[in-house]
């Protein structure tokens, strides 16, 4: 490595946020990336450590210590290249990945990771103010057609990879945009949706067509898909949310987060929202705590909530991991989002038990404190509470993709009602239906933005050696 020192030498320096008093009060991002000296330093920290265990914790596999290197040397131009030789969509994975990379980072064992998610981030920014991102225009044409459908990361990393070898593909996305859960499930605080205009221009000039408002089911038959293109791919996400259905459930005032933040995304891009979700001057009580809870508290705090109170079913869990005991695995510890920081009560080990109301209005959430007791959560006795609300949003997760599409191209299910296709062996991403694949949350259920960007490279390659008999696409 550049620095072979330099992780002795120089202390991790995280990215900075913008002051809490001025971002609340607008839904730009406020994540400061790090300048080139700060992000040099921070490559020099990358020890040539020989086994580097980042690069398996990375769902991509993203070549880390040679950017890293790259980025010491500042040889900018080259450290894009080497990142997006794995990674079409940078800029998405630098700021909403939860980067298991570090986790697994070797000078994690005792000590503060390397910052690679940083690094990433101000790789692909500095291309993009570089004009260094170009279209990759095939020069062949194959002649198949290939349809995908959903336009979340999982199906524009496909669309991108088969357009890239010469293939005719087209994005069905139901919604009126492309993006899919980019787009309407991750706050713009978090992702502003210029990085993915800026990737639709792209693709759309290596020759993708994008038909938004295209709603397999609805208007697009899915029989006519599987008869008009050699290849289908079902790339949509894992949008079943997960219910609670407890006393009290018909009350106004409880919905479900994606639709409360799918509201809010549609606002900032300029629509009329009627009766749109508002937690403005409400007792706000999130159920759930993972990364959509903690969405629906940065939402929340920029509405300008009166309280906001988050509920999480299992313990409180430990400040800091044993390293020792989980490292290289991705570590189960206490995680403070930005949106926390911004005002919230946390509490754990939470179970509800019923929804109060007046009128046929939300006015209290109650519920009881759970212990881990004989390997599950039971109540403890007396330890029932209330909590004032006028607004609660169910954060709980997702249980599988929506069922309609699936059933309309006739696909099997494995047990969690995902399409059932294997990763392993031959017919990888294939599903029961010939000419039909399966890639992202619609085969693996809910997960992370660069496992469906995995997926979606994987299973490109595996529809080109379907379709061409063999490929060139890297898996």
């Amino acid at each position: 490595m550049g620095k072979v020192t330099g992780f002795m030498e120089f202390d991790r320096q995280n990215e900075g946020y913008l002051p809490v008093t001025e971002r609340v009060h607008n839904y730009k991002e406020f994540v400061l990336h790090l300048n080139d000296d700060e992000a040099k330093t921070q490559g020099a920290r990358c020890m040539d450590c020989g086994i580097p265990f980042c690069m398996s914790g990375c769902p991509v596999n993203n070549i880390i210590p040679d950017w890293n290197d790259l980025v010491f040397r500042q040889n900018w131009r080259e450290a894009i290249d080497v990142l997006h030789s794995t990674n079409n969509f940078p800029e998405f994975t630098g700021r909403i990945c939860p980067a298991p990379c570090e986790a697994a980072c070797t000078l994690n064992i005792n000590n503060d990771a390397v910052g690679i998610k940083s690094i990433e981030h101000a790789i692909i920014d500095k291309a993009w103010e570089n004009d260094w991102v170009a279209p990759q225009i095939s020069k062949n044409n194959t002649g198949k057609r290939v349809a995908v459908v959903g336009s979340g990361p999982a199906g524009l990393a496909a669309a991108q990879q088969l357009a890239r070898v010469g293939h005719d593909v087209v994005v069905f996305e139901k919604q009126d945009r492309i993006g899919g859960l980019l787009r309407y499930g991750i706050p713009d605080f978090k992702m502003e949706k210029s990085h993915i205009d800026r990737r639709i221009a792209q693709m759309q000039a290596e020759g993708v067509e994008f038909r938004v408002n295209h709603n397999v089911g609805v208007n697009v038959n899915a029989a006519d898909l599987v008869t008009d293109f050699d290849a289908v791919l079902l790339t949509g996400g894992a949008e079943q949310p997960r219910d609670l259905n407890i006393p009290g459930r018909e009350l106004q005032g409880i919905h479900f987060a994606m639709d409360f933040l799918t509201q809010q995304n549609k606002k900032v891009a300029g629509d009329d929202v009627p009766e749109q979700i508002m937690a403005t001057g409400k007792h706000v009580v999130v159920i759930g705590g993972g990364d959509t809870g903690s969405d629906c508290v940065g939402t929340s705090n920029r509405h300008g909530a009166a309280s906001i109170s988050q509920f999480e079913l299992m313990p409180q869990p430990p400040e800091h991991e044993n390293k020792l005991m989980t490292w290289p695995n991705w570590p189960l510890k206490l995680r403070t989002s930005s949106s926390h920081e911004e005002g919230c009560e946390r509490d754990w080990a939470v179970g509800t038990k019923a929804f109060l109301g007046e009128n046929g209005k939300l006015t209290a959430v109650q519920a009881v404190r759970l212990e881990w007791k004989d390997g599950k959560m039971v109540e403890i006795a007396g330890s029932e509470f209330e909590i004032k609300a006028d607004l609660v949003l169910f954060a709980m997760g997702f249980v599988s993709p929506i069922q309609k599409v699936l059933d309309a191209f006739g696909v099997e299910k494995d047990q969690r009602g995902n399409a059932k296709a294997t990763t392993d062996g031959v017919g990888c991403y294939a599903t029961s239906k010939a000419k039909v694949f399966a890639a992202g949350d619609m085969r693996r259920g809910q997960s992370l933005v660069v496992w469906a960007i995995r997926e979606g490279r994987q299973c490109a390659r595996e529809v080109d050696e379907f379709l061409m008999g063999s490929t060139t696409l890297p898996r």
